[in-house]
């Protein structure tokens, strides 16, 4: 058995090891369907799940309005139990929004696929949190607090588990008072649900070359604050998206504002990482957004509770990479199955869950082994995964191709083309990465944003505070600079060091230095977003995951 990336491997202890029929990196929403299916189908099914979180649901953040589609499959009769799908979707609006109002439009225009009504919105930890005890009372192992660090090949080089990070070593790469080797938690087959960027579904995906023959996959960083409002100002069951001001035309993103449960409202902005200004920060852009005049009443006299930011998929169909490879499988958003127009993925990703299950049980009911599954990778396209994204595909390559205005009516077009069966555009392609979409700085304006007033709008630092984000200081920092020199070269003076202003937790600051620029990392900040493994310009940042536990410890997001 061997790992990948492990320099350290000949002067440590060789780690225990245990032995699974399935290893589930991942307890989000696709890894914790995954493992109830797989108990559903064969109660004999040995299952482990592991969470980096500090518990099932820590690092999970969402809008969220979840289409129960995945959940109707998964627990027939969860309707007829308590369950945290409360608040039923009774309101549906869409805005066009301009600096001074707002357009609404109307939702007869609208294609209707876009419709919300039968969905609910809910706290996506809260509901991984009932996932997760629905999995346990199945006879699910999940080991939370526990990040998996290594993939482990077999000699074959077919993928036989993962490998959980060492505990307890210092800044200077050595063991402290308390060091605990990681764990070998051996499989037959490993499902990868780490979420959008997943550590290891990257290095998958570059080994087994699964990215090979699809577009590059796309990416936009969500970020969301939970308020509680005043009574009178709450709307329950209202769901309200938009997009246009504060955004130019040229950069696509949009926002979300959720009432649900008890007098509390779920707002949020979504930036696509294609944005080309170095200069823009999507931080900034989200509260000042909140001060729009359609939108900052609701807050007035009310009480934000949580902050937090997450990196998403928005490739799409043309993006999905190939998703199996001997010995596992990517499920969830570690494949991208996020349907960007309607802002949800948790239902594709259960559904990819269900899936990759029933694969992976039928494999083991032959007496297969560490193979690979392809029925997996062939079934997708065909099943209500493949037709959700199918219709939606061209929406965000027409979106940035010909900006919002535009974008967005050619888009809505073909979502209704496409929903009689037809489309005048064919796939259309993203063209380049995410990473290679901004300007140097020199060809672009500098954008001034106002200070926050810390009623409405905030800084950085209060909000990550709001965010339980802890790590433990005394470790290897797990935002990986390759080469300094050419973050200084490039990063800095070309592009005029954006890191500052894409990360939505103050991580990284350009400082002088004895009259020179130094990039400071306040790695303690890291709400784990990856924007920084997706938007650095020249990919030289590179985000893996700290010890076990650490990270934001969101209670309801």
């Amino acid at each position: 058995m061997t790992a990948q990336g492990d320099t350290r491997m000949a002067e440590l202890p060789a780690r225990e090891a245990m032995d699974f029929d399935v290893v589930i990196v991942g307890a989000g929403p696709a890894g914790l369907a995954a493992a109830i299916r797989l108990k559903q189908v064969n109660a004999d099914i040995n299952v482990v799940v592991v969470e980096k979180g500090s518990e099932v649901g820590a690092h999970i953040l969402s809008g969220a309005v979840v289409d129960p589609v995945g959940l109707d499959l998964l627990l027939p009769d969860w309707r007829g139990e308590a369950s945290p799908l409360r608040t039923a979707v009774s309101d549906d609006r869409f805005y066009y929004l301009s600096g001074s109002g707002g357009l609404r439009l109307p939702n007869v225009l609208m294609p209707p696929l876009m419709g919300n009504h039968g969905n609910y919105i809910v706290s996506l930890g809260e509901v991984c949190r009932w996932l997760g005890q629905k999995a346990e009372a199945l006879g699910v192992e999940i080991y939370p607090g526990f990040a998996a660090a290594e993939v482990l090949y077999d000699d074959n080089g077919a993928v036989a588990g993962v490998a959980t990070g060492d505990m307890g070593i210092g800044k200077n790469n050595e063991p402290k008072d308390g060091f605990t080797r990681g764990m070998e938690l051996r499989a037959k087959y490993t499902l990868f649900a780490e979420g959008a960027r997943g550590n290891l579904g990257k290095q998958l995906i570059a080994k087994f070359a699964l990215g090979e023959g699809r577009e590059p996959q796309k990416f936009g960083i969500g970020l969301k604050e939970l308020w509680q409002v005043k009574p009178e100002k709450h709307r329950k069951g209202m769901v309200q998206h938009s997009f246009g001001w504060p955004l130019d035309n040229a950069t696509g993103g949009g926002s979300f504002l959720y009432h649900f449960d008890d007098n509390l409202v779920s707002v949020g902005f979504v930036v696509h990482l294609n944005y080309t200004n170095p200069y823009l920060s999507p931080f900034e852009e989200f509260q000042r957004f909140k001060t729009h005049p359609l939108v900052r009443d609701t807050f007035e006299g009310g009480k934000r509770l949580s902050y937090g930011a997450r990196a998403l998929t928005e490739g799409g169909y043309q993006s999905v990479p190939k998703l199996t490879f001997p010995g596992g499988a990517l499920i969830g958003c570690d494949a991208g199955f996020m349907n960007v127009p309607r802002i949800k993925g948790s239902h594709n990703a259960m559904l990819s869950g269900i899936m990759a299950a029933e694969t992976v049980a039928r494999a083991l009911e032959a007496g297969r082994t560490n193979d690979e599954l392809a029925d997996y990778d062939a079934r997708w396209r065909a099943s209500p995964i493949g037709k959700d994204l199918w219709r939606v595909r061209n929406a965000k390559p027409l979106w940035s191709k010909f900006g919002t205005t535009l974008g967005i009516a050619l888009g809505g077009l073909d979502m209704w083309t496409n929903t009689l069966g037809f489309s005048l555009f064919g796939t259309v392609g993203h063209g380049k990465p995410d990473y290679a979409s901004l300007k140097p700085a020199s060809q672009c304006t500098p954008i001034a944003y106002p200070k926050p007033d810390g009623n409405l709008t905030f800084d950085r630092l209060s909000s990550v505070f709001l965010s339980n984000t802890n790590h433990e200081e005394d470790q290897p920092p797990h935002l990986k600079v390759k080469d300094m020199d050419l973050q200084k070269r490039s990063e800095h003076d070309v592009f005029a060091g954006p890191s500052a202003r894409y990360c939505p937790a103050g991580v990284y600051e350009w400082v002088e230095e004895a009259g020179n620029p130094k990039f400071v990392i306040n790695a303690q900040n890291c709400v784990h977003c990856k924007t920084c493994d997706i938007k650095d310009p020249n990919q030289n940042i590179t985000w893996v995951p700290p010890e076990g536990g650490g990270g934001p410890n969101y209670p309801n997001m």
